[in-house]
């Protein structure tokens, strides 16, 4: 058995102070470390974590993803094509429920628990059991944090009984306790211009400064963003189907000075609500999450998706969003984003769009990593800017 605050505290000094995960009974006493001394976001599932953990590393902070092995299979989306097609550099904490040689466990484990380490070679993670003597482990992570730095992620399988007991000596208070966390909810009041997507993107894409930067969903909506204008602080998902809102939340809250501009598909938002609410919690008011809603999946042929049976200002009011607007047509969206920044809180703006798409649309010719690349660099140097006096 290691001590937890003593591994706990290594990896603070290796830089790693941002957590995200789900729970298992195997790392709680690394989850209690991290609720205690550093910063850990509570993912509604695995690949969400993996996208805040993303966010925080475009960020510049170092993160560690935490889940029980069962939760890779809701994991194995963005960590092959967000962590991997884009070369994200993360640390990933993984109990292994259900070992073969282990204490028997609950027959939902038996499979996973023989095949985990066969899985994270599949995904060509490189990976080690983390050593249960301290001087070992010790060694191990110095290995774990060389990897990270040269831009590949390493993930360690934790067996039962490797954590010391940790208590959980806090929690965090929940923002929508706040007294100033709800603001305005606007809904529609009117005839609503439909407009493109090009033309949505165009109208969002005029709000490029030095500190704003704009994530687009997969598809469509990352691939028109790139013909509106192939711009550093442009980063344009490929995979990865609803973790966009996680993403830019981990940024967000990595880089307060930062606006983030987060471009949903209703196909995406609808593959992972709970991302959504997970952002209105933690309500980084750096962060603007707009939906443009065509009510179809349209780089697939255009079937329809049931963003129609949806009232998602309500929605967003629900689920603890500071400010919900409809937007009527491009041009106020722009304004909404721009007012949502401006009130200090977390904002949901949604636009219905028309089905389609410009022909003999591209692909973005700069290669996943190279925009990850570029995208960091533009980051940084905002960081350096707004320190500039």
């Amino acid at each position: 058995m290691i001590d937890t605050g003593r591994f706990g505290r290594l990896l603070k000094d290796y830089g790693f102070t941002v957590y995200s995960g789900v729970p298992c009974s195997h790392l709680k006493d690394l989850i209690n470390f991290a609720v205690n001394e550093c910063e850990l976001i509570m993912a509604a599932n695995e690949g969400d974590a993996v996208a805040i953990c993303a966010g925080a590393q475009l960020g510049g902070k170092k993160s560690v993803f935490l889940c029980q092995n069962s939760g890779l299979t809701n994991a194995t989306s963005p960590l092959t094509s967000l962590i991997y097609t884009f070369r994200i550099p993360i640390l990933g904490i993984v109990s292994l429920r259900g070992e073969p040689s282990g204490k028997p466990d609950e027959p939902q484990h038996e499979l996973m628990g023989r095949i985990t380490t066969d899985f994270l070679d599949l995904m060509r993670i490189k990976w080690s059991f983390l050593p249960t003597d301290e001087s070992a482990a010790e060694q191990q992570l110095a290995h774990a944090n060389r990897v990270i730095d040269s831009g590949e992620p390493y993930f360690f399988v934790v067996r039962a009984g490797t954590f010391s007991p940790q208590d959980l000596k806090k929690q965090p208070v929940s923002a929508r306790l706040l007294p100033e966390r709800k603001g305005e909810f606007a809904f529609r009041s009117g005839p609503v211009k439909l407009s493109t997507r090009f033309d949505a993107l165009s109208s969002i894409a005029s709000l490029a400064s030095n500190r704003t930067v704009f994530l687009a969903t997969t598809g469509y909506t990352g691939r028109e963003l790139y013909e509106v204008g192939d711009v550093p602080n442009n980063f344009y998902m490929v995979g990865s189907m609803g973790c966009v809102s996680s993403l830019g939340l981990g940024l967000a809250l990595a880089r307060p000075d930062l606006r983030i501009v987060v471009i949903d598909g209703d196909g995406s938002i609808l593959m992972r609500m709970g991302a959504a609410a997970v952002v209105a919690a933690y309500a980084p008011p750096n962060l603007a999450h707009v939906l443009l809603d065509n009510n179809a999946h349209d780089s697939t042929g255009g079937q329809k998706t049931i963003s129609d049976h949806v009232d998602f200002i309500r929605f967003a009011e629900s689920v603890g969003f500071g400010n919900g607007f409809y937007a009527h047509n491009a041009d106020e969206l722009v304004t909404l984003i721009e007012r949502g920044f401006d009130s200090g809180r977390v904002s949901f703006i949604y636009l219905e769009i028309s089905g389609g798409t410009r022909p003999n649309l591209g692909r973005p010719r700069t290669r996943p990593p190279e925009i990850r690349q570029r995208f960091s660099r533009f980051v940084a140097a905002s960081a350096s800017a707004a320190a500039t006096p």
